[in-house]
Parts: C-alpha cells; structure tokens; sequence
C-alpha cells in the first residue's frame, strides 16, 4: 500500500519506519503523501502507541535532492499550495491524538529535525545528529521555527535557527528537545519499553490529556502559521534561494547576492 513508508503493529503498538534507505529518508513529495495516509491509519486503529522511526543509517536526511530540484521551477501559486501541505505534514504529527515516539539514529536533518522533535517523546542514539539547515541553503526554516518556539525558547531558537549548525544528541537532551539518549542497539527496545509504559496508563486519559495539549497550543499556533507559510513560498521566489539550491545540488559553494 505505502511506496515509502512501512506501517507495522504489536501488541497495541504501531509503528512507522520511513523507508528510503538508499536516499536516507529523504523527504519526496510521495514520502509526505504516505506519511500522511499512514497517520490516518493509525488514528482508526486499536493502536494506542506510535512509533516513528527510519529504515537503514539514517533517521531523515532532509528534502529529496529531486524534489529540491523542482522547487526552482515553481510559480507562486505551486509554493503556497507546497508550504501548506508542509504545514499539514509537521501539525498532523505534532497534533497526533495517541502518543507519539520518535526513535532517531544518524541523521535527523532539516526537514527530518522536525518530524524527529514533534513526536511526544523523542529518543535518539548517541551517533544522532540534528540540524536546522534551511539558512545554508538561502531557505527559511519558517514553519518549524513555529514549533521549536514554544519548545526551547526564543534565544535557543536564534541560536539554531539562526547559524543552522549541526548539533548531537547530548546538545539537543539538555535543549529539552530530547528525552533520552539510548546505545543504538536498544533503541527500538527501550521504545517499545516506554511505549508499554504509556500503555498501563488509561487510553482515555492520554487522549484527553493529549487533546488537551493540543488544544492549549492551537491558538498561538495558528496565529504564526499562516504567516509561516507565506514566508516559506516567498523566500522561493529570491536570487539567494536558487542559489542556494544550485550550489548545494553542484557541492559548491554558494555566492550570494542578498537578493
């Protein structure tokens, strides 16, 4: 049924593996259309749990160096409708109504640092590595900036935002963007541990707990996507985003104009 993702359950437990390994994840076009139906699934199952992980050496590296490529040649009107859908992929996780755990090894990139944070709990290797990258490459991290708010705060936020370095899992544990550090070879283990965990708890109470949640961060969210979206379909349309693009697809480096 899914080209990308693989959709598995045991024992109350669903799990979702991204499936790209040879593309480390990446994320297509397809992989958010999969990801999205997946999470539909899960919501009408029995599942109480869910886990979200990646398939080979890497957790998500990031947008696919194809659909990158396609960004260049869109109109306007294409980069709004691409933005919201972004916004669609990250709120339905973020606003998943079971409990959500993210089990991240290697890279979680881009794109990938916020599906790997946006889960309830993340759990992440020593080896794992995580990145707001979309200024290297003349993007702006507008929609994930939304989120990474309310979690670390504005001057941790301008920090990683801002430099889009590369940090490791220790760094992103006393951020508070991760719960806990796990040997990799336990990392699915200690997983389904706390998945089980969550599952003595009354399914009732975690939703509405969940909702709850949810529902607390709405109004400000929604306050700050929209204008989100119209800035990550704008910043498309400047010199420096194709540049940036260009460059990183030709592994040189970028001359940028300010444009």
């Amino acid at each position: 049924m899914y080209k990308t993702v693989q959709l598995t359950y045991d024992s109350g437990i669903a799990t979702i593996t991204l499936n790209r390994p040879e593309k480390r994840n990446a994320i297509s076009f397809e992989l958010i259309d999969d990801l999205l139906a997946a999470l539909k699934e899960v919501e009408a199952s029995d599942a109480l749990v869910l886990i979200v992980t990646g398939a080979g050496k890497a957790f998500c590296s990031g947008m696919d160096l194809e659909n990158l490529k396609s960004l260049l040649g869109r109109h306007p009107q294409q980069n709004l409708e691409d933005s919201r859908k972004m916004v669609r992929f990250f709120r339905s996780l973020y606003e998943f109504p079971k409990v959500t755990i993210a089990a991240v090894h290697g890279a979680a990139i881009a794109g990938g640092t916020g599906l790997a944070l946006l889960c309830d709990f993340t759990l992440a290797t020593p080896e794992a590595k995580f990145g707001y990258t979309e200024v290297r490459i003349g993007f702006v991290p507008a929609i994930v900036s939304t989120f990474l708010l309310r979690q670390v705060g504005e001057k941790q936020a301008r920090d990683l935002l801002l430099t889009g370095r590369i940090f490791g899992a220790e760094e992103a544990a006393r951020l508070g963007l991760v719960n806990e550090i796990v040997a990799p070879e336990n990392l699915m283990g200690r997983a389904r541990e706390l998945a089980s965990l969550l599952m003595e708890n009354s399914p009732t109470s975690l939703r509405a707990t969940k909702k709850l949640l949810t529902d607390h961060a709405r109004a400000e969210i929604d306050t700050h996507i929209e204008a989100a979206v119209r800035e990550n379909a704008a910043i498309r349309g400047t010199a420096d985003f194709r540049e940036g693009i260009s460059s990183f697809l030709e592994k040189r480096k970028p001359v940028w104009t300010g444009k």
